[in-house]
């Protein structure tokens, strides 16, 4: 239960500080990076379009890009912390790594986010205050807020993304902030 609180705790901070609107998330106060975008000019394969055309991006290929980019990085998946709110399961997707289990956690919070530009994510944003680093990517209509916590006690790494698709902000908004029991 404490470590769920925990994990709850955490995503507000992502999402408070980081933003997670329709706006690609905003970057007031502290940024240390403009729009440096990364592209390459790889992709997975076209079976997860979702920009400049081909098949849409959908909750479960975004989480499965998440799964296999941080995975391939040395991350475990803590399962515990990634529920979505009821009516969203479409529209948000967050993957929780177990941080703990990481051999150098900053160094796979890092291959992870390169991994994800490999496959296609823009990286927008940088914000990096007391220790926490939070990447703003995105995708098609998904935005991706990749977060990592390193510093002091709380030592996490979270993966929350959106689509920004007017449906799924409906969706969003209608779920409203979570309470943790």
């Amino acid at each position: 239960m404490r470590k769920a609180r925990m994990v709850a705790a955490a995503a507000g901070v992502v999402l408070l500080v980081a933003g997670c609107g329709s706006n690609g998330g905003s970057d007031k106060g502290g940024s240390s990076g403009g729009n440096t975008s990364v592209t390459s000019g790889g992709s997975t394969g076209g079976s997860t379009g979702g920009s400049g055309g081909g098949e849409e991006l959908t909750a479960e290929a975004v989480k499965k890009e998440i799964d296999t980019a941080a995975t391939g990085a040395g991350f475990t998946q803590d399962a515990s912390g990634d529920k979505v709110p009821a009516g969203t399961e479409q529209c948000m997707v967050m993957w929780t790594a177990d941080s703990a289990k990481a051999a150098d956690q900053k160094k796979s919070y890092k291959e992870t986010v390169t991994a994800l530009g490999q496959a296609g994510w823009n990286i927008d944003k940088n914000f990096e205050q007391s220790g926490s680093t939070i990447k703003s990517l995105s995708k098609g209509t998904w935005l991706l807020k990749a977060s990592d916590h390193s510093m002091g006690m709380l030592k996490m790494d979270m993966f929350i993304a959106t689509d920004a698709k007017p449906e799924c902000e409906a969706a969003l908004k209608a779920a409203g902030p979570q309470k943790t029991p």
